[in-house]
């Protein structure tokens, strides 16, 4: 992510009680994690490879689980990148992505399940952090339930079809705002994308 979590929770001075971190990747920001003292830590990783190494890089303390995530369950085909080692993985299919990046290729899919986030069986965590690739609000809005005790949301956002049928930002922070969750930072490093972080009101 872009934005600082210790930066954050400083300037604002967040109190968060569990991290629900979907799109893990390989567990980067658990050493972040562990520095503020945050417990318990969920990670979710869809592809089943990154998933392997997310396994091996997070102590067992950490709750970790191979799914997409989204609104809906059952089975989804992702659009795989090898050039970021996954990281630019999407359900959704590249679009100005390989206008911004043409040596981050995307060159097979692969089917995962896929299921909602108000379908697992989770700790209360009310923090929720979320780089999935312009899915984002297809993930929120299978989590009608547990964002009710939410306080805080850090999560990928566009203002251009990064991936084609992304929502842009305006859409999160439409949704986001029916959980009185307001944006209170953004960070544009990307351009046409850049991570965003809503506190609740």
């Amino acid at each position: 992510m872009i934005l600082d979590l210790e930066q954050l929770v400083a300037k604002y001075g967040c109190k968060i009680n569990g991290a629900l971190h979907i799109g893990a990747h390989h567990g980067q920001e658990y050493t972040t994690y562990e520095k503020l003292e945050i417990t318990p830590v969920v990670f979710i990783e869809a592809l089943p490879h990154t998933y392997r190494i997310l396994t091996m890089s997070v102590p067992d303390s950490c709750i970790c689980i191979n799914t997409a995530i989204g609104n809906t369950v059952g089975e989804v085909e992702m659009y795989v990148d090898v050039a970021n080692t996954g990281g630019s993985s999407s359900i959704l299919k590249p679009k100005v992505h390989l206008q911004q990046y043409p040596h981050i290729t995307f060159p097979h899919k692969i089917k995962v399940p896929i299921t909602k986030i108000d379908l697992l069986d989770l700790p209360a965590c009310n923090f929720i952090n979320m780089d999935i690739q312009g899915y984002e609000l297809e993930a929120l809005l299978g989590a009608e339930k547990y964002l009710a005790q939410v306080d805080y949301v850090m999560l990928e956002v566009n203002r251009d079809e990064v991936y084609e049928g992304c929502a842009k930002v305006e859409q999160i922070d439409s949704l986001l705002s029916q959980y009185n969750l307001q944006r209170v930072e953004t960070d544009w490093a990307g351009g046409t994308w850049g991570d965003a972080f809503y506190i609740k009101k």
